[in-house]
């Protein structure tokens, strides 16, 4: 009688193909980063100013936060719809507290930061929960969730806006520290924890275990449901984040804010050199995947290029990377 192999151990060192997929996602899109950095600097003499650059890296901060929280998603092989819904759904709550006369402003936005978190991370929950009790692929769970928060968000405003903020959250959503906007701070922290979650820890072992063969990490002992409710979670606090931050950028609160945010969050990770199939990526790339993004946004409309066009060109960008991907794994498989 043959004896059963050996199930695979979540310690052993990543193999020679995962690092090369890795690497080359994270350095090709550096590349296509600086490649349209330059264009832009020689197409349009605005673009490299101080101040342009400022507005890029504030611009940028919201799809940040959120890829940040998605990346855990896809890195399991999940994807999440309603970000952008949840993000409405959790301002709209928050801002009845930062509205309130009776509080101090120091004690209404710990509390706006706190409930806007909660409901984010109370929405991921619902959402990982439901598609993984009843084995509900998450895409159509999150479709889901995202007409529940939006009518929710527009159900609990009456379709109103909330405005006035105190002056100090205002104020400091509109500061820099070291010539950066301080909410782009707030992100790359985001991104600077998420790297050190997913590379330094046994959650973030799991979570790549898990996206490239999940049976093989439930058949070693581990509760993999678990971890997959918990990237849900880990996306709707970072949800929660990009709520606050943008009331504090723009001193609004709308029902009807984030629409679409989930689609360019998404495109983010992708471009970034994650797999939309689970168990490849990395928080380095999804920032520079936000970057590039945010660069050819910017660079298009200094250029003149009308809203429909921008468009049409972001979506084909996304389509070459998904193309690069496949390419790009064909060559990494090889080295393994």
């Amino acid at each position: 009688m043959t004896s059963a192999p050996p199930l695979p151990s979540l310690e052993r060192r990543p193999t020679a193909g995962s690092v090369a997929r890795s690497a080359m996602g994270e350095a090709g899109t550096g590349v296509a980063l600086l490649a349209l950095v330059a264009v832009f600097t020689l197409a349009a003499p605005k673009f490299a100013t101080a101040g342009n650059l400022t507005n890029i890296a504030t611009e940028i901060t919201l799809n940040t936060m959120l890829a940040v929280g998605l990346t855990f998603v896809i890195l399991v092989g999940g994807i999440d719809l309603s970000v952008g819904s949840v993000m409405a759904l959790s301002a709209v709550v928050a801002a009845d507290l930062l509205t309130r006369k009776d509080l101090s402003v120091t004690t209404a936005v710990a509390l706006a930061v706190l409930v806007a978190v909660a409901v984010g991370m109370g929405c991921g929950l619902v959402n990982g929960f439901v598609s993984e009790r009843w084995r509900v692929p998450s895409f159509i769970v999150t479709l889901g969730m995202l007409n529940v928060a939006r009518g929710a968000a527009l159900e609990y405003t009456n379709a109103k806006t909330r405005y006035d903020f105190p002056q100090g959250f205002s104020r400091f959503g509109t500061s820099t520290l070291l010539g950066i906007p301080s909410l782009f701070w707030i992100a790359l922290v985001m991104v600077a924890v998420g790297h050190l979650v997913l590379t330094r820890t046994v959650f973030g072992r799991l979570v790549f275990a898990i996206g490239s063969n999940e049976e093989a990490v439930r058949l070693s002992g581990h509760r993999t449901s678990v971890v997959k409710v918990a990237v849900f979670v880990i996306a709707g606090f970072a949800v929660g984040i990009a709520a606050i931050t943008y009331m504090a950028r723009l001193n609004i609160a709308s029902p009807i804010l984030g629409g679409g945010y989930e689609l360019s969050a998404i495109a983010a990770v992708v471009i970034g050199g994650a797999s939309l199939s689970g168990g490849k990526g990395s928080m380095i790339g999804t920032l520079l995947g936000a970057c590039l993004l945010g660069v050819l946004t910017n660079g298009l409309l200094l250029m003149g290029v009308s809203d429909f066009q921008r468009q049409m060109i972001t979506g084909g960008v996304i389509m070459v990377a998904v193309v690069i991907d496949h390419y790009r794994d064909r060559l990494a498989a090889r080295l393994g």
